[in-house]
């Protein structure tokens, strides 16, 4: 599985880092982004979760 954020869409929420701070962290500027885009599988029900919680449907999973 890889994730991914929208850079345009997400608004800094950091919902996604409160679910899973293994693979989305926050930049400088408040923003998220993923660490690193290829999930390891102990994480693949997080990121699931913190796609399904960012409220700007910024982050994507597949």
């Amino acid at each position: 599985m890889k994730a991914a954020v929208n850079d345009s869409l997400c608004r800094g929420h950091g919902a996604c880092v409160a679910i899973c701070p293994e693979v989305f962290t926050l930049t400088d500027d408040g923003y998220a982004e993923a660490i690193d885009t290829e999930v390891p599988e102990e994480f693949v029900n997080a990121v699931n979760d913190a796609v399904a919680a960012c409220p700007e449907h910024a982050i994507s999973a597949s």
